[in-house]
């Protein structure tokens, strides 16, 4: 039994995409822009993006403007700190006046409710272009084309491919075989909570004790000002959950400065908090087989530590758009150059920031407790940290964040 698209779907044009996160619904509307006729196949009754509050850095926000969503108290823009559980500062994150200028939006991050970023970014899918209860099963491709089958036995003729359904991809384990996911050893825990008294305006900062991280960042909720918290805490895969959270995380942010503290007893544990266990897989050097190409946590899943999961997925969508514009998806040559062109601008990029953030997880999370101390000591009495945040991810991102010259307002 074949789908029958309610949209146009011409030979040539037609794209199918597996999963409706952010990664997914982000390729849709960047390719429809460029005239491809475009399905996305959500196997949930209506996609629902996982977790609670987001961090979205400007070029990720410059390419939601362009796909058309109104930036205005949209997000809550953030001065990001790093410091030490007596409140130290070990590096604050500059701003790229070059960057702001071209893109016409301050600072770097912003801070939302995932659910609100998505909403608006739903509310841009075109009537038709969603197609819900569609379980992905396998694909076969040849030469000239791609079907995709569903598990409820419904199949669909395209063009080219594109898996962006998560960590577990079904695409990208035909495509590229057994991920090898491992859990990192992290475990954190995503809060929200409304307003509360005694914090510098505009202020972010990610703590760090000998083990453990405890961040807090502002955010808006439907255009309301509140605040983003998390704890992460190191843990082995399959751990049980505390029996008593409040409990649990109290002892943990007890260590913490204020006013983490406070944010446990603002924030409804029934519903402002979510807990994630962070796997990774090895880096890939190549996200396509043939006709069919992944994305976001199909290729590229991250840790909680500078690769922003959200941020990268919806640029993943924007950059493969525009690497197939103009492309005649008849054409296999055509394809694979255009998914080559793509690869060149994301791959190393991603891998680069994804290693970076495992790393620095690493370094705050698994050290014994003797190096633990030491690296306290350098990080409090040197630039070292700085350096290696300028270095290691403000530096490439700044360089992408230039480079997107059709974006910029200046």
């Amino acid at each position: 039994m074949r789908v029958e698209p309610s949209l146009q779907w011409r030979p040539g044009k037609r794209v199918a995409v597996i999963g409706a996160g952010p990664g997914g619904v982000s390729t849709a509307l960047a390719l429809k822009q460029q005239g491809f006729d475009v399905l996305v196949f959500e196997k949930q009754p209506e996609p629902k993006p996982l977790g609670g509050a987001v961090l979205l850095s400007v070029p990720v926000l410059a390419v939601l403007r362009h796909y058309g969503i109104d930036l205005n108290n949209f997000g809550s823009f953030t001065v990001t700190e790093f410091r030490n559980n007596k409140n130290q500062l070990r590096s604050r994150l500059p701003f790229n006046k070059s960057v702001e200028k071209s893109f016409g939006i301050n600072g770097w991050h912003y801070g939302m409710l995932r659910s609100n970023a998505f909403a608006k970014m739903m509310e841009l899918m075109p009537e038709g272009m969603l197609v819900p209860n569609s379980d992905f099963d396998h694909y076969t491709q040849t030469a000239d084309g791609v079907t995709v089958n569903l598990k409820d036995g419904k199949t669909i003729e395209a063009d080219i491919l594109v898996g962006a359904d998560g960590i577990r991809s079904g695409v990208s384990h035909q495509a590229f075989g057994d991920p090898g996911l491992f859990h990192v050893g992290l475990r954190v825990w995503l809060a929200w909570c409304d307003p509360i008294d005694g914090i510098p305006p505009q202020t972010g900062r990610i703590i760090h004790s000998h083990k453990y991280q405890a961040s807090f960042f502002p955010m808006l909720h439907d255009g309301k000002p509140g605040y983003e918290w998390w704890v992460v805490e190191p843990c082995e895969e399959n751990a049980p959950t505390p029996a008593d959270i409040a409990s649990h995380l109290g002892k943990i942010l007890s260590k913490f400065p204020d006013p983490l503290p406070r944010f446990l007893q603002s924030t409804n544990l029934e519903t402002q908090i979510f807990k994630w266990d962070i796997y990774n897989r090895p880096s890939l050097k190549q996200w396509s087989n043939g006709r069919v190409v992944c994305l976001g946590d199909a290729v590229h899943p991250v840790s909680p530590y500078a690769a922003y999961g959200m941020g990268m997925a919806i640029e993943d969508g924007y950059f493969l758009a525009k690497a197939l514009a103009g492309s005649d998806l008849n054409d296999a040559r055509q394809v694979s150059n255009s998914f080559h062109e793509f690869e060149s601008q994301r791959v190393d990029y991603v891998n680069n920031h994804v290693e970076f953030a495992r790393k620095l997880g690493n370094t705050f999370h698994q050290l014994p407790y003797p190096l633990a101390k030491l690296r306290d000591f350098v990080f409090d009495r040197t630039s070292i940290l700085d350096r290696m945040i300028r270095h290691d991810y403000l530096a490439d991102a700044e360089k992408m964040s230039l480079m997107m010259q059709e974006l910029h307002q200046a």
